[in-house]
Order: C-alpha cells, then structure tokens, then sequence
C-alpha cells in the first residue's frame, strides 16, 4: 500500500432508537469533543457530514459553532458530502434527493464556504442506479458507500466505474468495513485492514466511535498516531474523501464499470413503517404540485411567492428521508414525531395550494342563480383526461320525500355526463353532493365546470338480487370479469389481449420476522394464508348494517361514468374492503385496499397473476427505471412497476408502495409488515423480550390504492410515468364562488411530449428566477416544444435517454443550469 488516509468521524443518525432532541444534544457533545482534539492534535483532522447536525449545533451552541467555522477555515475539520443528511437512497424521489444535496451545499458554502466532489451514504440501505445521475450533474466525481456488503451484492472490485440509467458514470468506493471502529480497538482494525489491503496502492479507513456519536477518543488518537509515526512506508495520514479521491484517481489505477443498482440490502425496509412512507410520498407531491401552482400565480402577478412556508415544508420533507425514518426502523415515539413532521408539511401545503387556488380562480365569472361552480386547476403542462370529483353543498336540505335533486353539470354551456355518488358525510338527506365526471383539462390552466341542481321523482333503489354469478363489466375496451364467490378479479382483457390469471388481486398473508430491516435475508417468508370472502351475515355486521343482509360482493355506485364494487374479506383478527373502480371509457382500473391490520410478525401482500409469458419485471426509479429481479427478491421501485414482454405490458402505479416481489408471472405488491419496532438481531440472542406487551408497526386502519392498465409494451412505456405522476399530483377541484374580477391567467409553462415531465417549476430563492426541472423519462431521446406564454419563449430542446434538465429563463431565454448553483428553500 502506497497511501493510506485514515478518516474519522462520527456517526451520529439524527434519530434511531431515540428521539430527535437527544440526536441534537448527542451531535453537540460529539463536535465539542472532536473540536478539543482537532485543536490540541497536530495534523489530525476531524470529519462529518450533514448539514442538520451543524444547523443544531448553530441553534444550541453559537460558541462552539464558531470555533468548528474557524477550524474548518484551517483545515483541521473537514465537512464531507456537504449533503443535508445521509437519506434514503431508493425511494425518496430524485427531485427530493437533488434538494437534499442542494439544501446541504449551500449551506457549507454559506456558513463554511466549502463544498466537495465526494459524495457518501455510509448507512443507506441500498442505493438506486438512478442516483449516478443526480451526483454528477452536481458536480460530485466519487461516491462512497457501505451497504449492499459483498454477502448481498458482489461488486468487481472495492474501487469501480458506477454506470447510471442515463449513461453517466461516477467513480465509486465500497466501504469493505464499518464506517466507524470499536472504542479502543480503532488501531487492531487498522492493522487487520493493513493485512488484507496491502496489494491495494490507494486505500480509506474510516474510524472513530458511531451510531450515537462520539468519534475520536483520546486513546485511539494516541495509538494511531504513534502506529502513523511508525509506518512510514505507508504514508498514512489523517485524510478526507476528497483527498483520498485525488489519490485514486492519481494512482492511474483501471476501475471497471458496474451497471446496476446498489441493492439489496435491509429489503422490510421497502415496507415496513407503512404510514410514513405514504405521508411521505403525499408531502413530495403536495410540495411539487403545489410550487407549480404557486409559480404560475405569481408568474401571472396574482401572489408574492411564499419562500419561507415552503422551506419551513421543505426541511419537514428532507427530515422525513433520513434513513431511519422513511426506511421505518426508529422507535416507536420517534415514529410518532415524523407523523407529526409530514402532517405539519402537509397542513403548510394544504393552505399554500388553497391561496394559490384562489388566486388562480381570478377572472372567472360570478355565478347564475342557482349554480354551483366546481373549478379545477390542472398542475401539468399538457392536456389531461381523467374521472375527477368535487363535493358540493347546495343552499338547503331537501326534506320532500317524493323527489330527489339530480346534479346537472355543463361546460362552456355543453351538457355533460355527471355521476352522483356517496358522500363524505352520513347525513342521510338530499343535500350534500358528490359529483364524479370525465373531462379534459388544459395545460396549466383552471377549468370551469357549473353545476345545477334539477328535482326528479323520488325512486327507491332497488335492493340487489343474490346471486353467484360472475360480475361481467364490459366498457368496449376492456373487460373485467369478478368472481361473486371469492371477490377476486378472473379476467381482465383490454385491446382485445388477456392480462391476469383467475384470482387476481388476492390479499396474501405471509409470514415475517419482529427485525423490521430484514437483515439477513432478502427473499420474504412464505404464505401462511389468504384473506377470504365473507359470509354474508359477518360481511354485513362488520360494515355496519343492520337493516338488510347484503352479498359481500356487490356494485355500490354505477352510472355513465364508472361502476364501483366492493368485496369484504377476513383473515383472522384483520378485515379488508377491497374497492374496484371501474371507468366507462377506457383501459385502466383502479384497486384499492381499506386494511384493518391486526396481525404480529405477518406481510400483507397483493397477488396479481399475469398472462405475460417471457416478460421482464420493471420499476421506475430516481429519473429512470430498471429491470427487477423475478425469482421471487423482493424489490424496491417508486410510482410505477410493471411486466413488459415484446409485446404487451401490465403496469401497476401506487400512491406510497415501494416494496414488491414477481415470480412465475406473478406481482406481489408489499402493503404492511406488522414486525416490532427497532428490534435488531444480534447473534444468537432472542430478539424479542419474552415478558410484557410489546407493539408492532402498523396495526391500524390503512388504505392502498392503485391503478392498473395493461396494453401494447411500447404505449405503456411511453405513458405509464405520467400517469404516475397524475396520481400522485392529481389536479385540485372546489367548489368556489368566484368574484367575477379581474383577467383569467395565462398558463405558465406548455409542452408538446408527455414523455417529457415537468419535474418542477419553482421560484429560486436566491435570484428569484423561474426554475424549470424537465425530465425524459423514457429510454430514448425525445425532442419537446416548451412555451412560456408569460415570458414570450416557444422553443425546442432535446433530452437523451432518461436526462434530467435544469433551467431559468434569463433574458427573455430558457437557459440550462446546474442544479447546486440554485439556493434552495431548507
């Protein structure tokens, strides 16, 4: 070994097996003690990461804050990564991870004014291909990480080329030990990593005391220092990253490339902690959304841009993906505090996207007598059709029995087709409305839809007919066929091609582990059973009717725009409604889970059979997607997976499920693990304690939804993210009364290929310029118009494969720039 640099640190998660306050108050007493010997010690230099940790130490401790900005200005503390903390890395989104690392740079910059080409995740669990992108649009050239470990993912060797979905690549390093050492034994592993790295001519050892803190002790430092005095062959040194990158790349040593992800690794965390991973998501998209929004209230001169709500939402997002919070294995009351975070998020958003709406509603006309406006605002830069739907509250109750209001709704004066459906509310009066409707929404724009209320003959609704035989639905473009006896989906044919195998969408229990990671295995344990259809009387009690006996499969909405059934099921001491939607137009169908969950150490998956011979399994991923294994691993992936042979595809898009596994043909989509909290296998000793009541994740009321399409492989690639990205960012309906004031707004931003998302459009917090964020996200070049109505711009840019582009508009003009070079909100 020519040079080894020997890199301390502490690693110090924010919030684990305890609470965010005492993560706080440990990474002070960590940097106090490393401060001391940075300044007593001669050419030690102290490490650390995550701009939290010093944005705590600057609340709480000014004094020690300064002296950390006057070693840091020595060189005797080095800031590594310069990310806002180590997050997780496979299903926070790739626009939350760009502001991770946007939101951590500039901080240093500001505060420290440093940054670094080394980016690192020490603790991750897994790390998806399409971070290789973001890394090297952001300046980084090197990427360290620990986990996968060679048990789960062998790699060609510890130094190598990381080839993203894009193309890009980034040198990238494998911790072969921990990120931290034992207190007191720092210099044995130093020396057994000697051992078994001496061929290696450039080498990092990271040491000192983690996982709550500590670092550098006095007698590791002493050890090692003498042990570096001794050894000066070697050249060792107290190191960074970013020295050691220098190193290696001026070894001139050939690194081969890897073109995959960094997975698997601690596979329950797809799953596990379910409730954080939905608010999660819900927080990503409500903040996305509703800065587009935003952006085009203000572009249109209707609003100030609100900074500093959406930064206070912002940190609450950035918090939220610590890897051991979105991941879900902190403790309980650590679990309790994040819920209370993404809520505070989410209520910060809901008001935002209500003044945004309102100023976006200007120039619409008052009212006629007796009209009830439902406005609609479409936060997507191209026409949109879908179902939508809007409650409405008419003037006064109807209590005339002998007649019922229908809702007639029109669009610039044309009549439309409405549906009436439950409401919210249990007051059991002609009064309050749900209208469910098919439109087409501009870009960017509010439409108007006027509702009115017209009195028809009271008729009773007819009681349904028991009966066994098949639910037959048949659109003219797709049939779904549902089986009365077991409430499961027996065919489902769309363009004339069959996708499922009988019994599709079956709720399959599994058996599970307490370990919420799932440490050391990466294929679930086997099914236990299944949840099975009702009996009528128990279906009936469990949904609360005591007036009638109902079939425990039946329709309980249809008319011209979808037909809605559902299906009750039990397994033990967990009850389930199984919702199926089903359009009057159209290819695709929703599913969705109402889940009382109750079970112990049990996985609740979804089984969809499929008729998809020689397929591949896919999941879309940060700006791409990637092949999923189909031997029965289980899988992480974000909006979207699917099977797509030469032909034809079934996809699949959630609203908050990451986890899933395929075999033989089959997706199975990971809804819930009731594992307990924090509970770590060590050795040989019994995991759980075997003498009181211990709580398990997610034993509670939980609710799943997805949406299904199948057809030809090439339209479903080309269509399935944006459909993924209206489900997660559906356009906003109300019912407003508007003043009748003022000039209808201009859309923001237009463009002309789906396959081109509109990533984000925000305002940057430091120039205050528009920022466009588009994204390809299918795996050829596609070239797109986009217009700028307000700013006068029409023009064309192309995306390769999978690219992700920043721009402003400058000078009248759409101008590329690097993502860091933006400040961003947190």
């Amino acid at each position: 070994m020519e040079k080894l640099f020997l890199v301390c640190n502490a690693h110090l998660d924010p919030v684990w097996l305890w609470e965010w306050e005492e993560g706080a108050a440990a990474a002070i007493s960590t940097f106090r003690v490393a401060a001391d010997f940075c300044e007593q010690y001669d050419g030690f230099v102290f490490c650390h990461n995550e701009a939290l940790l010093y944005q705590w130490t600057e609340e709480y401790d000014m004094p020690l804050f300064r002296r950390i900005q006057k070693l840091v200005a020595e060189g005797k503390w080095n800031i590594m990564g310069c990310w806002f903390l180590q997050p997780d890395a496979n299903m926070s989104s790739g626009e939350s991870i760009l502001r991770q690392i946007q939101a951590g740079r500039h901080y240093f910059k500001e505060k420290f004014n440093v940054s670094s080409k080394v980016a690192l995740n020490f603790d991750t669990f897994g790390h998806t291909r399409g971070l290789v992108q973001i890394l090297v649009k952001c300046g980084y050239e090197c990427y360290l990480f620990m986990r996968p470990d060679e048990g789960f993912l062998r790699l060609p060797a510890q130094d190598f080329l990381w080839e993203g979905v894009d193309g890009s690549t980034i040198i990238t390093h494998r911790l072969d030990k921990a990120y931290s050492s034992i207190l007191g034994k720092a210099l044995q592993e130093v020396e057994q990593w000697m051992e078994e790295k001496k061929d290696v001519p450039v080498s990092l050892f990271p040491w000192g005391v983690g996982n709550h803190g500590g670092g550098p002790s006095r007698k590791d430092l002493d050890e090692l220092n003498q042990w570096m005095n001794e050894h000066p062959e070697v050249k060792p040194v107290h190191g960074t990253p970013d020295q050691f990158l220098a190193a290696l790349k001026e070894s001139g040593m050939e690194l081969p490339r890897f073109s995959g992800s960094l997975q698997p690794y601690n596979v329950g965390c797809y799953t596990t902690q379910v409730t954080i991973k939905q608010l999660h998501r819900a927080l990503e998209n409500q903040i996305f959304s509703t800065e587009k929004l935003l952006t085009a209230a203000v572009a249109n001169g209707l609003m100030a841009y609100p900074y500093a709500e959406l930064a206070d939402a912002q940190r609450d997002l950035l918090l939220s993906e610590f890897h051991d919070i979105l991941p879900g294995t902190s403790i309980k009351p650590a679990e309790a505090a994040s819920i209370r975070m993404l809520d505070h998020g989410l209520e910060i958003m809901a008001r935002l996207r209500m003044r945004g709406f309102m100023a976006m509603q200007t120039g619409q006309p008052k009212a006629g007598d007796g009209e009830m406006p439902v406005l609609i605002y479409n936060p997507h830069p191209y026409p949109i059709t879908g179902i939508f739907e809007c409650e409405l509250m008419p003037a006064a109750q109807n209590r005339d029995r002998s007649i019922w209001h229908i809702v007639e709704m029109r669009h610039n004066g044309q009549l439309m087709d409405v549906q009436e459906e439950k409401e919210g509310c249990n007051i059991n009066l002609d009064w309050r409305k749900r209208v469910v409707f098919r439109a087409t929404l501009p870009p960017c724009q509010m439409s108007r839809f006027d509702c009115r209320l017209v009195p028809r003959p009271f008729v009773e609704k007819p009681a349904p007919v028991p009966t066994d035989a098949p639910l037959v639905f048949d659109n003219g473009e797709m049939t779904v066929v549902i089986n009365r006896k077991t409430g499961l989906v027996d065919r489902y044919c769309a363009g004339g091609k069959e996708f499922l195998r009988p019994g599709a969408f079956a709720p399959v229990v599994h058996y599970d582990i307490p370990d919420p990671w799932y440490m050391n295995e990466t294929v679930m344990r086997p099914e236990e059973g299944r949840f099975q259809l009702m009996d009528p009387e128990a279906g009936t009690a469990f949904s609360g009717v005591t007036e009638a006996i109902l079939p425990s499969v039946r329709i309980v909405e249809d008319g011209p725009i979808r037909t809605v059934v559902e299906a009750v099921f039990q397994w033990k001491q967990s009850h389930l409604i199984q919702t199926y939607r089903l359009p009057k137009i159209g290819t695709e169908f929703e599913v969705e889970q109402l889940v009382y969950w109750n079970e112990k150490e049990r996985m609740l998956k979804l089984e969809i059979p499929t008729l998809l011979p020689q397929s591949q399994y896919w999941g879309q991923c940060m700006f791409g997607a990637e092949t999923l294994a189909m031997d029965g691993m289980e899988c992480v992936s974000q909006k979207w997976c699917g099977l797509f042979n030469a032909d034809h595809a079934l996809t699949v898009v959630n609203q908050g499920c990451y986890g899933s596994h395929c075999k033989d043909g089959s997706i199975y989509l990971s809804l819930v693990r009731s594992a307990a909290y924090s509970a770590h296998p060590i050795d040989d000793l019994t995991v759980l304690r075997q003498d009181r009541f211990l709580p398990r994740i997610d034993q509670k009321e939980l609710l799943f939804r997805f949406r299904v399409c199948g057809g030809e492989a090439a339209r479903r690639r080309a269509s399935v993210d944006l459909e993924a990205q209206i489900f997660n960012e559906p356009p906003y309906a109300l019912n407003v009364f508007p003043a009748g004031l003022g000039e209808k707004p201009v859309p923001a931003v237009i463009l002309s290929d789906k396959r081109v998302l509109l990533n984000a459009l925000y305002h940057d917090s430091l120039t205050g310029q528009q920022v466009i964020r588009l994204w390809n996200a299918v795996p050829e070049a596609v070239t797109t118009t986009v217009e700028l109505p307000l700013a006068k711009v029409c023009t064309e840019i192309t995306l390769p494969p999978y690219a992700f582009e920043t721009y402003c508009i400058i000078d009248g003009c759409l101008q590329p720039v690097e993502p860091v070079d933006l400040k961003p909100l947190a």
